[in-house]
C-alpha cells in the first residue's frame, strides 16, 4: 500500500495545506536556528583556528630574548636579543628584528576597530628584507615615517579604511594619529593567527616597545645557501651562550607556525563546543516545537485517520503515513531551513561582534558540514517529533470515525508516569556530575561554566519530563480556571470548564510549548538579574572613586579596551580632583615555589599533569599612596614598596603561601624575585582580584602593562569630560557604569546566551500560536453548533478566553517552577555568590502578564474566527 499511501498524503497536503504551514514553519524556524547556530560556529572556528597565515611564512629561525611560554606561542619573550650578533654569521643569509606592542585601532571618528576573532591589534615592524619580508602589498606603499603605518585587509575592511585615510593609535604610553600608506595581506589572508596587524618602521615598534637600542624581543634569520633550518637552529643553540651573551630560545620558524596552528585548533574546538552547547538548546525547542505541533494535527485528523481504519487500512499503515507526511514536511522545512540559517547566523555574528567577538571576516561555509547536517537534523527532527504522532495515529480506533464530535480518549496513567520517572532520572544524573564536578574542581570560572553546562542538560530533561506530566495538571487547574470562569461569566465559564477538563491533552500541548518559553526568559533573567546584582553591589562596596576614564573600545572578552598611560596627567589638575590613580593590568607566570612546594601535591608522591602546569596570574598595579581613595580592597592591603607583592587571600590559600615569603616570576621582561607584603580580597573580582603591586614593580614585570582605567576621586563628569575631550576613544563613567562595564569580560558567556534563547523564545511562542490556533480551528464544527443552539459570538470568545487562561496559568507555573529551580541547583552546585535565588518580587507578576499577553494576543485570531463559523457548515459532517 506504499503508493496509495503516497497519494493519501499527496492530498492531506494539498487539502490540507493552512494547517500543514504552521507546522512547517515551526519545523522550519527549528532547522533555520540548527543551521544557523552551526553556520556561525564554523565560521567562528574558520576565524579562530583557520587561518594559517603566520608572519614567519619566509623565515626558517626564530631567535626569541629570554624564555618563552610554551604554552602560548603568540606570547613575546621576555628577554631581548641584539640584532648585530646575528647579522655577522656566515650561515645566516638576513636577519630582521621583531617586536610586538598590543594597541588599540580606531578610526577617525574614534569607533574601535575590532581585532578578527579573538585576536590583538599588534604593533609590529615593517620587514625591508624582500627575503624575509612576508606582508604583500595590495594597494599603496611601505611605511617610511615615523607617522605612517600599513595595516593588514581585516583592519581596512573592519574599520572603512583606505590609503591616505588617518587613524588613531592607543599605545601602552600614549595615544598617536597615523596615516595608512599601505594595505597588505599574510599568505593569501586578511588577518593572521594572532589577530590583526599594524605595521610601522622598525625604530619606531622598537621604541613602542621600550627595548634598548639595537636589541629587539625576536630576530628573524634567513638560512645561508645550503643551510637547513634544523642544522641553523642546532648551531645557534650551540652558540647561544656565547655569541648572544645571554639565554634566549632557539627555533625553527616551522615549528611555531605549528604550534600557532595547534593553540589556534583548540581555541577554534573551544567556541565551537561553547556555540555547539547553546545550538542544543535550539535542537531541543525545535524538537519539542515540531512534536506539539505534530501531536495537535494528528488530534484534528483523528476522524479521517479512523475512516483509513475503516475502509481497511491497517496500523502500521496508518502510522507509516504520518511518518510520510513528516519526512515531506522535513523536506521542506530542511530546505527552507538551510537557506534561512545563513540570515541569521549573520544575525548571531553581529550580536557577538557587539561584545568584541568579531567573525565576519571569515567566509559563509558552504561545505557538506555546513549544509548536510542541519538538512539531516530537520529531518531526524521531525521523525522523532512525529513518532509518538504516528503511534497515537496507529491507535484510533475505527468507532471513532462514527461519533460526531472527537473526544479524547481515557488514556492509562503508568505509561506517563513511567517515562516521566525515566527523564527526571536522567536529570538527576546531570545534577550529580555537577555535584561532582564541584568537589573536584577548585573555584573558578572554569568550574561555573561547567556545572552551568551539566545543569543545563538535566533542566532540558526536566522540562520534558513537566511536559509528559503537563495533561495530569490540567484537571484541577482547569477546573479552577473554570470555577473562576463561572463566577465572573456564568454558563460561559462553566462551559469553558468542561472543554478544558474534557481534553487534557489539548491544552497541555499549548501549556507546555509556554512553559518552555517561560522557563527559558525566566531562567536567563533570573541568572542576568543576579549576577549584575552582585557585581553592583561588590562594585560599590569596593570603588571608592566617583569616576572612571575608561576605553570606548572592548576587548576580545568585551571588556574595556586600555587606555594610553598619559591620560591620568590630564584629569590630574582639573578642577575638584583630589585624586587620579592610573590602574595597570598584566599577567606573569609563577615560576618559583613549584606546585609541589606550595602544598599541591602531598610528598612522595610524583607530580600529576594537572599540578604540573604552571600558575599563570593577573597583577594589578596602584599607586599605593592613593589606593585606599580609589578603592576599598578587604583585608586593608599595606602600603607596597618596590619589589613586594600582595596576593588575594584565595590565591594565598590555592598556592600554600605566606607572608614573607620569596617569589619568583615571569613577566613580559623576564623573571623577578617579589616578597609577598600581605593578603587582601577583591569581592568584585574587576579590580585587584589576584595580585597588586606597586607601580615601580609594575615597571619590573611589564613596563607596557595595560591601563585598564584612570580612577578618580573628586571633581564632575562634566570637569572630566572637558579635560579628556582632546584624546578620542575616551570616556568618563560614574562608578555604576564603570562596574559594569568592567564586569562584562565575566558576563560574556551569559551574554552570549541572549541571542540564542531570544530566538528559542520566539520559536517556542510560535509554536504556542500554532498550537493554540490548530486547537481551535479543530473544533469549528463544536463552536458552530454552539452558535446553532444559542451562544453568541462574544460568549464563543469567551470560551476561548478563558481555556487561554488556563494555558498562561499552567504554563507559566510550571516555568517559573523550573527557572527558581534551575537558579537554586546553580547555587548549590557552584557555590558561587553571584547566582543567588533571590530574585526581586515585581520579576514574576511581569512573567505572568508576558505570557497572558503573548497567549491571549495568540488566541484572539482564533477565537474570532471560532465564532464566525456559520451554522450550516457546522452542520455538515467533516
Amino acid at each position: 500500500m506504499g503508493n496509495p499511501l503516497w497519494l493519501i498524503a499527496r492530498r492531506t497536503f494539498a487539502e490540507g495545506w493552512l494547517r500543514l504551514t504552521a507546522t512547517l514553519l515551526a519545523a522550519l524556524g527549528s532547522v533555520a536556528l540548527i543551521a544557523g547556530s552551526l553556520q556561525f560556529a564554523l565560521r567562528a572556528q574558520e576565524a579562530v583556528a583557520g587561518s594559517d597565515a603566520s608572519e614567519y611564512v619566509r623565515a626558517d629561525v626564530l631567535v626569541q630574548g629570554g624564555t618563552v611560554d610554551p604554552d602560548d606561542p603568540y606570547a613575546p619573550p621576555d628577554g631581548w636579543v641584539r640584532l648585530d650578533r646575528l647579522t655577522s654569521r656566515p650561515d645566516v643569509a638576513a636577519a630582521v628584528g621583531d617586536a610586538t606592542v598590543t594597541v588599540t585601532a580606531m578610526r577617525p571618528d574614534g569607533q574601535a576597530i575590532t581585532a578578527a576573532a579573538e585576536g590583538r591589534t599588534l604593533l609590529r615592524p615593517w620587514v625591508p628584507d624582500p627575503r624575509l619580508n612576508p606582508y604583500l602589498l595590495e594597494a599603496g606603499r611601505a611605511p617610511a615615517a615615523d607617522d605612517e603605518v600599513a595595516v593588514v585587509r581585516h583592519v581596512s575592511r573592519a574599520g572603512e579604511l583606505r590609503v591616505g585615510d588617518t587613524m588613531t593609535l592607543t599605545l601602552p604610553h600614549q595615544t598617536r594619529q597615523v596615516r595608512i600608506t599601505g594595505i597588505v595581506s599574510v599568505h593569501g589572508r586578511g588577518a593572521v593567527a594572532a589577530g590583526d596587524l599594524v605595521l610601522a618602521p622598525p625604530e619606531t615598534v622598537r621604541r613602542a616597545a621600550m627595548l634598548p637600542e639595537g636589541r629587539w624581543q625576536s630576530v628573524w634569520l634567513k638560512a645561508a645557501p645550503g643551510v637547513s633550518a634544523d642544522r641553523l637552529r642546532d648551531a645557534l643553540a650551540r652558540d647561544m651562550a656565547r655569541d648572544l651573551g645571554g639565554t634566549a630560545a632557539v627555533r625553527t620558524a616551522a615549528s611555531v607556525r605549528q604550534a600557532q596552528a595547534a593553540a589556534a585548533a583548540g581555541e577554534g574546538a573551544s567556541v565551537a563546543g561553547v556555540v555547539g552547547m547553546l545550538a542544543s538548546v535550539a535542537i531541543f525547542v525545535g524538537l519539542f516545537v515540531v512534536a506539539n505541533t505534530f501531536g495537535t494535527l494528528v488530534r484534528q485528523r483523528t476522524r479521517r485517520l479512523a475512516l483509513l481504519g475503516a475502509i481497511g487500512a491497517t496500523p502500521r499503515q496508518v502510522g507509516r503515513l504520518i511518518r510520510l507526511e513528516a519526512l515531506l514536511l522535513g523536506g521542506i522545512a530542511s530546505a527552507g531551513g538551510v537557506a534561512a540559517g545563513f540570515p541569521v547566523s549573520e544575525l548571531i555574528i553581529r550580536l557577538f561582534a557587539r561584545d568584541g567577538f568579531d567573525v565576519s571576516a571569515s567566509d559563509a561555509q558552504y561545505g557538506w558540514v555546513a549544509l548536510a547536517l542541519p538538512a539531516a537534523a530537520g529531518i531526524v527532527v521531525t521523525q522523532a517529533a512525529a513518532w509518538r504522532a504516528a503511534h497515537r495515529a496507529a491507535d484510533v480506533s475505527p468507532v471513532q470515525a462514527l461519533r460526531s464530535s472527537v473526544a479524547e480518549p481515557r488514556e492509562r496513567r503508568w505509561p506517563r508516569l513511567l517515562s516521566a520517572s525515566v527523564i527526571f532520572a536522567g536529570a538527576c544524573f546531570w545534577y550529580m556530575v555537577a555535584v561532582v564536578v564541584r568537589a573536584d574542581e577548585p573555584p573558578g570560572p572554569d568550574r561555573t561554566f561547567s556545572v552551568a553546562l551539566m545543569n543545563l542538560f538535566g533542566t532540558l530533561l526536566t522540562v520534558t519530563g513537566l511536559a509528559v506530566l503537563t495533561p495530569f495538571f490540567v484537571g484541577p487547574l482547569g477546573g479552577l480556571v473554570g470555577r473562576v470562569g463561572t463566577l465572573v461569566s456564568g454558563e460561559t465559564g462553566r462551559l469553558a470548564r468542561a472543554t478544558i477538563t474534557r481534553s487534557p491533552r489539548r491544552v497541555s500541548s499549548a501549556a507546555s510549548s509556554l512553559m518552555l518559553g517561560v522557563a527559558l526568559l525566566a531562567s536567563v533573567v533570573l541568572v542576568t538579574m543576579s549576577v549584575q546584582d552582585r557585581f553592583r553591589e561588590a562594585g560599590r562596596q569596593v570603588m571608592a572613586a566617583e569616576h572612571a576614564i575608561a576605553s570606548t573600545a572592548r576587548t576580545a572578552e568585551g571588556a574595556p579596551a586600555p587606555l594610553a598611560r598619559d591620560v591620568a596627567a590630564k584629569v590630574t589638575g582639573a578642577h575638584g580632583v583630589s585624586r587620579a590613580v592610573v590602574l595597570t593590568r598584566t599577567e606573569v607566570t609563577l615560576v618559583s615555589p613549584e606546585p609541589d612546594a606550595a602544598g599541591l601535591e602531598e610528598p612522595g608522591i610524583a607530580g600529576s599533569e594537572e599540578a604540573a602546569e604552571p600558575f599563570r596570574f593577573l597583577v594589578s598595579g596602584v599607586e599605593p599612596a592613593g589606593l585606599r581613595d580609589v578603592l576599598r580592597l578587604g583585608g586593608r592591603p599595606p602600603a607596597l614598596r618596590t619589589g613586594q607583592i600582595a596576593l588575594s587571600s584565595a590565591v594565598m590559600k590555592e598556592r600554600g603561601l605566606r607572608r614573607g615569603q620569596d617569589l619568583v616570576v615571569r613577566g613580559a621582561r623576564g623573571r623577578v624575585t617579589l616578597t609577598v607584603a600581605g593578603a587582601y580580597h577583591d569581592p568584585s573580582h574587576l579590580f585587584a582580584d589576584q595580585a597588586l603591586v606597586a607601580p615601580a614593580t609594575m615597571d619590573l614585570l611589564d613596563a607596557n602593562a595595560a591601563t585598564v582605567a584612570v580612577l578618580v576621586r573628586g571633581g564632575s563628569a562634566e570637569t572630566l569630560a572637558r579635560a579628556v575631550a582632546g584624546v578620542p576613544g575616551v570616556r568618563v563613567l560614574g562608578r555604576d557604569a564603570y562596574v559594569e562595564a568592567a564586569s562584562q569580560s565575566l558576563t560574556r558567556a551569559l551574554r552570549a546566551t541572549h541571542s540564542f534563547v531570544g530566538m528559542a523564545l520566539l520559536l517556542a511562542l510560535f509554536g504556542m500560536a500554532t498550537t493554540v490556533s490548530m486547537s481551535v480551528a479543530e473544533r469549528r464544527r463544536e463552536f458552530g453548533l454552539l452558535g446553532a443552539v444559542g451562544a453568541t459570538m462574544r460568549q464563543i470568545r469567551s470560551i476561548v478566553r478563558w481555556e487561554a487562561a488556563a494555558v498562561v496559568a499552567l504554563g507559566t507555573i510550571l516555568g517559573l517552577v523550573i527557572a527558581m529551580g534551575t537558579l537554586e541547583l546553580l547555587h548549590l552546585t557552584s557555590g558561587s555568590s553571584y547566582l543567588r535565588p533571590a530574585p526581586q518580587w515585581w520579576l514574576f507578576p511581569l512573567v505572568a502578564a508576558g505570557a497572558a499577553v503573548a497567549t491571549l494576543a495568540t488566541s484572539t485570531l482564533p477565537a474570532r474566527r471560532a465564532a464566525s463559523v456559520p451554522v450550516l457548515e457546522a452542520a455538515r459532517a467533516q
